[in-house]
């Protein structure tokens, strides 16, 4: 009678293989997921995986607005200017920039763009949480003022005054002040612009998830030994978890010329708004 043949190791070779095929399985899937965390137990990822080219985010209108001396320049110059110099960047999903310089006989302006796409790698925290933190960080550090408050001032406490104004010349007579005259210049803010024209440094509404906008105005410039007004205008906005950075300076070429605050932040803030109707197409 002839035997089967019996392999004592097929059973198992059977089964390592059968193990291998099951771990192998993977949706490929390797940009921002959290190593080694269940996807249900993970923090939910932000709405933006990755970001727009920042050279191209600005549109040719926005930059002859923004850089009015390209438009004296030759074809081939302006179309040059307006095309921008992107940074330097290892990883263009994560943070990306581009900026302009245009150079006239009045000054000097600057345009610089920044986008960051904030990834939290805390399985417990959020992409859009990682990024209102490091929004509010920049907020801080940019030192807005405080809101005024509209509560009405305090009365005061003390005995009335007698009525009548007090003798000339009499021992503790109060100073009263004196108006200066009409058309006295008024001291700025340190920004450079009155708080009543409503243009101090302030947070913004209506832009983004949040946004504030910055003003310095500095002595001179840091490539000018004229002593010329510098101005810089920033405007920070956050959507979902992608920080946009937009800083515009003016450099007047005559130290008497103080840059305009109100041209310069209304410019800002029109490119801003621009770049938040890109991230909501």
């Amino acid at each position: 009678m002839q035997r089967k043949a019996y392999v004592p190791g097929l059973a198992l070779l059977v089964a390592l293989a059968s193990g291998c095929s099951a771990a192998s399985g993977d949706d490929g899937s390797t940009d921002d997921s959290k190593a080694g965390v269940p996807k249900s137990a993970a923090a939910q990822p932000g709405k933006y995986r990755t970001l727009p080219e920042p050279c191209r985010a600005v549109s040719k209108s926005v930059l002859k607005d923004m850089l009015p001396g390209a438009a004296a320049l030759a074809e081939a110059d302006a179309t040059k200017e307006y095309a921008g110099t992107a940074d330097l960047t290892y990883d263009t999903d994560r943070r990306v920039g581009c900026r302009w310089k245009d150079e006239t006989a009045d000054g000097v302006r600057r345009l610089t763009v920044d986008f960051e796409r904030v990834v939290s790698y805390d399985p417990a925290v959020s992409d859009d949480d990682q990024t209102k933190e490091l929004y509010g960080k920049k907020e801080t550090a940019a030192n807005l003022p405080a809101p005024k408050s509209s509560a009405p001032a305090p009365t005061s406490s003390a005995a009335p005054t007698p009525s009548g104004p007090p003798p000339s010349g009499a021992p503790g007579t109060p100073s009263v002040p004196v108006a200066p005259p009409s058309g006295s210049p008024v001291s700025p803010s340190p920004s450079g612009s009155s708080d009543a024209d409503g243009l101090q440094p302030r947070r913004l509404s209506g832009l983004g998830d949040a946004a504030f906008v910055n003003d310095v105005l500095s002595p001179s410039g840091s490539d000018s030994g004229s002593g010329a007004g510098q101005r810089t205008v920033t405007v920070v906005f956050r959507t979902s978890n992608v920080i946009v950075t937009i800083e515009y300076t003016a450099q007047a070429a005559a130290s008497a010329v103080v840059p305009d605050s109100k041209e310069l932040q209304e410019q800002a803030q029109a490119l801003a708004g621009r770049l938040v109707e890109q991230f909501s197409e």
